[in-house]
């Protein structure tokens, strides 16, 4: 991937040096667009005065002094001066260039009775390569060889088409290549993988690749686009290296990937041996009871969910971090975009199935489909880089706006319905939102704001529980609740619209936690859909009082339901009309928090319209809805690549660019939806409620055991959204569970603590039941939900305050 250098970027790099360019008519080019990359205020092109084989040197705003040297056969004395050894290398290093790029072979062969021809251009390359490569100082930081440039022979002049034939092109490009690069088998400068260092002297071959007929007009020099193109690749070769290695890593051309700091490489160490740890664990019993049972309680007695994470996080991290694969840029193409979002509508709607009654209003099932064709509507959107498109971007905005409208909807629903403020619920849910975040925060080095969206989702959790849990007692007082609701968003308004109040919290963090958080990014994720929960909310409190007050069992009922379906299918047809007129996403942004709540809920009211359509699902968006929230976060470094800013590559090269998409596609559903069964488990072992230990007496002292959990403690995880309507209990993915049995539960083997609280214990020793006692407590504490938060915030605060530790 190409890294797009603006004037700063390079100044970052080159600084003062000075930049050389010797060689042709295509060189010069080369040289002008190069000039104009580093400074816009430097010419594009040689002045229109007939001087076309002169010399040019121009100087940048920050100092970088980029000069052209008209020497098309390598052979004037300033080239042979600039490249031999001479005595004062050791003085000179840091004189020299920080670039040299030379490029010769056209006028070889067009002016052949007077170069020689094809054999001496042999002849002089060879001396050059080896002269290069002779020195103990590099003649410049870094020296590119040009490949002799291909022509399009039905485009040339008669003449030129006399002497410039594809054969001998092909053949001084063969030549060149295998003397700078003798025994690389086929590694070339912009295939260089972490670990393979470049040499005094390189040959991008891809700037021929990059030709194409349509693009000259007299077939010997190309249009400025593609002449800027490899401008901007020859700046990738000598700065992308150069530049912090710091995400988002989208600059994967000529590049060494960061190595690990300290902290980062435990971090790593740590997620990639919990899998294989937890597997050995599971299966060697000399390890001491007493740790034992932490781990136990923390990771669960089912090793499958940590070493799915564990490689997960693995596959993850080779995939993005390392050069094992392929990285390209996004490419929007119009046709291919359209073909797959067909395709996608016609996966979906071909897995349709009906149930046999009525599902209920925006049920769990419905919710998880609509979550499914929305990530797959993003996912697409992303991958094709779409964000520059308006009248794309727009609707996509929507489809976030749906994600936290669904989120307000869910969890007000479940809180007025169950009133469940726990924390042990709360815990649930922010470790269900966050783990797969938070893992791949330290695994790749980024940071959790980063990835946007399960921040979001978190922070929006915390405002409905806290207007929620404020005052719950009083939360079936209709006047009450929307007071609170109110009040909560006119405060949450206020918090970000003053915009101090962020700075000053995001300061405190950074001081105490080495957190760097964007308070200007962070209020722009925001308000753009500041009101959507609170309608989600409002929508909950109001179908709650319908069902109340048996509304639907009103005459005027179904009539009602005929004109608002009338008036949202105009809404829609409005909402798309709208946001296709405006001038461009920026226009639409200053609109979408105000407008987003209209197509939300007039799709709410198409979508549960009757009972046909609120019982019928498409099975394929619900298994994807299913997974969403992983499908969302991994794309960041799998399928996609360099931190969102291109597409990975399993199999490189463009003729199989669509089997790629295949291949990848597969492997990143399978693999999301693995981490999502494993993150849902791993939540259920950390955030398990605390154990009632049965009592049991040992020499006149009243000790507890480890005991069981009743069946009954626990509880489905909705995470935007709840299926509240019925008492039925379901497992983590929402699936039914069945009845609580009429028998008693087979106890599990007694652990070690029990066996040694049934054991016997010598007589009158109330040293040792003390022991035991405290040993009890300690491991309640650190077993206990809240022992284990305060132990996790712990150390992420060590690891955040040590990270840059070495850097």
């Amino acid at each position: 991937m190409l890294h797009p250098y603006t004037p700063k970027d390079s100044s970052q790099c080159l600084r003062s040096r000075n930049v050389v360019f010797i060689g042709d008519s295509v060189t010069r080019n080369l040289f002008f667009q190069f000039a104009n990359m580093l400074d816009h205020d430097l010419p594009l092109s040689p002045p229109n005065n007939n001087q076309k084989h002169v010399n040019h040197t121009f100087n940048s705003s920050w100092g970088t002094e980029v000069s052209f040297i008209w020497d098309p056969f390598l052979n004037e004395t300033y080239t042979t001066d600039l490249l031999k050894p001479n005595a004062n290398d050791t003085t000179t290093k840091t004189k020299r260039p920080a670039l040299l790029v030379l490029g010769s072979g056209l006028w070889y062969l067009r002016y052949s009775g007077e170069s020689g021809g094809l054999s001496a251009w042999r002849t002089n390359t060879a001396t050059l390569v080896s002269t290069i490569m002779a020195r103990e100082i590099w003649p410049a930081d870094l020296t590119v060889m040009l490949p002799v440039g291909r022509v399009i022979p039905a485009k040339l002049s008669g003449v030129r088409a006399a002497t410039m034939h594809p054969s001998d092109i092909d053949a001084m490009n063969s030549d060149l290549y295998h003397r700078i690069y003798p025994s690389t088998n086929g590694f070339d400068a912009l295939s260089l993988r972490n670990g393979l260092s470049m040499g005094p002297v390189v040959s991008p071959r891809v700037f021929n690749e990059m030709l194409d007929a349509d693009q000259t007009e007299d077939g010997l020099h190309f249009d400025a686009q593609v002449v800027k193109a490899q401008a901007s690749i020859l700046v990738n070769l000598r700065c992308n290296d150069e530049l912090p290695k710091t995400y988002p890593l989208s600059k994967t051309c000529c590049n060494r990937y960061p190595t690990p700091s300290l902290f980062h490489a435990l971090a790593l160490l740590l997620v990639f041996v919990w899998g294989p740890f937890s597997w050995l664990r599971a299966r060697k019993t000399g390890m001491s009871s007493y740790f034992r049972e932490i781990l136990t309680s923390v990771l669960g007695d089912n090793e499958i969910p940590a070493l799915t994470l564990s490689a997960g996080a693995l596959l993850i991290y080779v995939a993005d971090r390392t050069g094992l694969w392929l990285k390209e840029q996004k490419q929007f193409d119009f046709w291919a975009f359209t073909f797959l979002s067909l395709v996608s509508v016609i996966f979906g709607v071909s897995t349709i199935r009906k149930g046999d009654k009525d599902m209920g209003f925006l049920n769990r099932d419905q919710t998880d489909e609509w979550k499914g064709w929305m990530q797959l509507a993003i996912l697409i959107y992303h991958y094709f880089g779409a964000s520059k498109i308006s009248g794309i971007y727009n609707p996509i905005r929507t489809l976030v706006a749906s994600y936290l409208f669904m989120s307000g909807y869910g969890h007000t629903t479940f809180y007025l319905r169950k009133a469940d403020f726990s924390f042990t619920r709360v815990a649930q849910i922010m470790v269900r939102l966050n783990l797969i975040t938070v893992l791949l925060a330290y695994t790749m080095d980024t940071d959790y704001m980063f990835y946007y969206f399960a921040p979001l989702v978190s922070m929006w959790f915390l405002i409905i529980y806290a207007t929620l849990f404020a005052g719950s007692r009083y939360n079936e007082r209709t006047a009450f609740l929307l007071g609170k609701i109110f009040l909560s968003a006119s405060f949450v308004t206020w918090f970000f619209e003053a915009k101090w109040p962020l700075e000053l919290l995001f300061g405190l963090l950074k001081d105490v936690f080495n957190i760097q958080w964007s308070a200007k990014e962070w209020t722009f994720r925001v308000t753009l859909d500041l009101w959507i929960v609170y309608v989600g909310m409002l929508t909950a409190f109001a179908v709650i009082k319908i069902r109340e007050y048996q509304l639907t069992d009103h005459p005027m009922w179904p009539a009602t339901v005929k004109v608002v379906t009338v008036v949202s299918a105009f809404i829609i047809l409005w909402f798309f009309a709208f946001e296709l007129m405006q001038e461009s996403k920026f226009t639409y942004n200053a609109w979408h928090p105000y407008i987003s709540p209209f197509p939300v809920l007039a799709f709410v009211v198409l979508r549960n319209a009757n009972a046909t359509l609120r019982s019928s699902v498409s099975k394929a968006f619900v298994f994807v809805g299913k997974c969403s929230l992983e499908l969302f976060i991994v794309q960041y470094h799998f399928w996609l690549a360099g931190d969102t800013k291109g597409v990975l590559l399993i199999m490189p090269g463009t003729k199989w660019r669509p089997v790629n998409f295949v291949l990848t596609s597969f492997v990143f559903v399978y693999l999301c939806h693995r981490i999502a069964n494993a993150t849902a488990q791993v939540t259920t072992n950390i955030c398990a409620r605390p154990q009632q230990l049965p009592t049991v007496q040992v020499n006149g002292v009243t000790l507890e055991s480890i005991g069981q959990q009743t069946p009954n403690e626990t509880e489905s995880i909705p995470l935007a959204n709840s299926d509240v309507e019925s008492g039925q209990r379901k497992d983590l993915e929402g699936n039914p569970l069945p009845a609580e049995p009429d028998t008693p539960v087979r106890p599990r083997p007694a652990r070690w603590l029990e066996r040694l609280a049934d054991g016997p214990l010598p007589p009158n020793c109330p040293r040792h039941s003390t022991r035991i006692n405290g040993t009890l407590s300690k491991l309640n504490w650190v077993t206990g939900l809240e022992g284990k938060a305060i132990i996790f915030l712990c150390c992420l605060w060590f690891l955040n305050v040590m990270w840059t530790y070495p850097k």
